[in-house]
């Protein structure tokens, strides 16, 4: 049975070294360019024409643009669409590493803690930095809930703080790990079949179709995780890019 930990490994495909420095170019950075290619070409020629009554691609272009646009208008409200093109970008970048990684031999990039803890922290020092500047030190009162009895500072302050520093924590380790899980699980599902049918030959065609069978059904149900887990990392980062909004005070 092969290795189901193999589909993780990231190994360079142009070997690049800069003063010491590893800048490969590896298989996880090309299905990067490769997801940000589909999608812009998607994207871009589904609109082209603009009609009146859309084409299939057209009307899939306008739904997931919709979704999004609904999605930070409930969540952040009117003066939530400044962060639109953000919460679009991350969800169509989670989206694609979600699904290209269901391709055969694809790579799934999103399955990686480096790069949903990138982009976890980018809505981090996003929220952290507009806040700032918007609120000056006034933002900090986003620690000190309305309503708290003085005394109960010395206890709450501390638990708020952990609690909004943990964010980025939270936000990357839920994709990655569920991500990382799902494709396990298909591989050593996958693999129970093949070993099956090698080691009973052509008696091992019905028990071998158990497995797979399962894993059918485990290829669906991943689909399903992908588009969940855009959805969950989009709507948590307009959840915590609300409170550069409104401070609830």
């Amino acid at each position: 049975m092969a290795d189901p930990l193999h589909q993780f490994v990231v190994t360079p495909i142009i070997p690049i070294e800069i003063g010491g420095v590893d800048l490969s170019f590896t298989n996880a950075s090309l299905w990067m360019v490769i997801g940000a290619v589909v999608s812009t070409l998607f994207l871009t020629m589904s609109m082209k024409r603009k009609a009146l009554v859309p084409s299939r691609a057209q009307a899939m272009a306008e739904m997931v643009y919709e979704f999004v646009a609904n999605m930070v208008r409930e969540n952040i409200g009117s003066a939530g669409r400044q962060y639109f093109p953000l919460i679009f970008t991350l969800f169509i970048v989670v989206l694609m590493g979600n699904l290209l990684g269901l391709i055969p031999y694809s790579f799934t990039y999103t399955s990686h803690l480096i790069v949903t803890g990138a982009l976890a922290i980018l809505v981090f020092l996003t929220v952290l930095l507009i806040g700032v500047f918007r609120h000056g030190m006034h933002f900090f009162s986003l620690f000190v809930p309305p309503g708290v009895p003085l005394w109960l500072f010395p206890l709450i302050i501390p638990i708020e703080l952990i609690s909004f520093l943990i964010r980025p924590v939270t936000l990357s380790v839920r994709l990655f790990a569920n991500m990382m899980a799902g494709h396990l699980m298909l591989k050593v599902f996958a693999g129970f079949s093949v070993a099956m049918f090698a080691a009973l030959g052509a008696k091992g065609i019905l028990p071998g179709l158990l497995p797979m069978a399962f894993n059918t059904v485990l290829t669906a149900f991943e689909l399903l995780v992908a588009l969940i887990h855009a959805y969950v990392f989009a709507v948590l980062s307009c959840i915590y890019l609300k409170d550069t909004v409104d401070l609830h005070h």
